[in-house]
Parts: C-alpha cells; sequence; structure tokens
C-alpha cells in the first residue's frame, strides 16, 4: 500500500486522476480544488458537469474548510453511522466551482477505508469520489467490472485491493439543510 500512495499523492499533486478504492465501491479521484481535472473527470465518464460529484475526507475536524454552515447533527450522523455516509451540506466553499452543484451544495463522505483515508490524511485537501464508470452504464462492484476506458483514462490506478471479489454496498446519502433539517436520499 505504501508504494500506491507514496504515486497517487504525486498524481494528485500534479493535477492528475486515479482510479483508487473507497469505503464503497471503486472510485476516480482527483484533488477536489483542481478545476481542471475535476473536468477530465466529467469528460472521462462523459458527464455533463451539471451533475456534481462527492468528496471524501478523513475526518470531520476538515469540514468547516469546506462548508460555511455545519449542522451540529453533521458530526453526530458521521460518528454514530455504521456505514458509509455521504452527507450534502448547503454553501460549499475552498472547492473547484465545475464540483459544486448548482444550488452551491456538495456531498462529503467521511471515509473509514484504510486506503483512501490515508490518501486524504497525507494529501491535506478533499478528494473527489466518482463511480469508476462511463455515466449511464451500471456502476462496477469490484476491479475485475471497471471497463478499459476508465482505466485507459486516468494517470494511475492504485494496486491495492484489486483482486477483491466483494459486492460493496453505495452509501447512504443524506441532505443536511438549514437548522439541521435531514432529508433521506438513499438509505
Amino acid at each position: 500500500m505504501h508504494d500506491d500512495l507514496k504515486k497517487a499523492l504525486e498524481v494528485l499533486r500534479n493535477g492528475g486522476i486515479l482510479l483508487y478504492p473507497t469505503d464503497t465501491i471503486w472510485g476516480i479521484g482527483c484533488d477536489a480544488t483542481n478545476a481542471e481535472a475535476v473536468k477530465r473527470i466529467y469528460e472521462l465518464k462523459q458527464r455533463a458537469d451539471s451533475k456534481s460529484m462527492l468528496v471524501l475526507l478523513d475526518n470531520t475536524a476538515k469540514l468547516a474548510s469546506y462548508v460555511n454552515d455545519i449542522p451540529e447533527v453533521a458530526y453526530d450522523m458521521a460518528e454514530l453511522t455504521n456505514k458509509p455516509l455521504t452527507i450534502i451540506y448547503d454553501d460549499a466553499k475552498n472547492l473547484a466551482s465545475n464540483l459544486i452543484a448548482e444550488d452551491g451544495s456538495i456531498g462529503i463522505r467521511i471515509t473509514e477505508e484504510d486506503f483512501s483515508k490515508e490518501l486524504c490524511s497525507r494529501f491535506k485537501k478533499p478528494i473527489v469520489s466518482t463511480s469508476a464508470n462511463v455515466s449511464g452504464e451500471p456502476s462496477p462492484q469490484n476491479f475485475s467490472q471497471i471497463s478499459d476506458v476508465i482505466k485507459d483514462g486516468v494517470d494511475f490506478i492504485v494496486e491495492y485491493r484489486q483482486n477483491e471479489t466483494s459486492n460493496p454496498a453505495p452509501s447512504s446519502i443524506v441532505k443536511l439543510g438549514k437548522g439541521g433539517e435531514i432529508k433521506i436520499i438513499r438509505e
């Protein structure tokens, strides 16, 4: 895993995109503050940039750097969840403008998976995480199902966990509104 982390960090710092394991399915990622890198992911996925992508962080302490108003319940939800949880926050900041939804929101997941957590920690910025598929095609459940189009379109493919064949569950998605209003998008 050490060599993968070293190379992945180099790719992220140079504005590249990578294919990497997360706490759910394999993801395509880049520096979430780099608009050019984000644009490359939209192009690779053949996806309209009006469909926002989520970002990963390694701990809740970093949320305040990327969201203006964090409802207190967000910290409890992140701490108490027993499966991956993506929370959509209003009023995102300090992220690539083409990553933020038209309404100003952003989906953020605090990852607990070893590789992605360590990568976020060492990179010290959020990392884009979007499913490793062309838009409209099914999301691959493991590395062996990822298309060559995606593999050929990234700058680096992490070797760690490529041989796993489990079918991880997608994250739950919750939107938090002003004043802590909770809307469940996906359980």
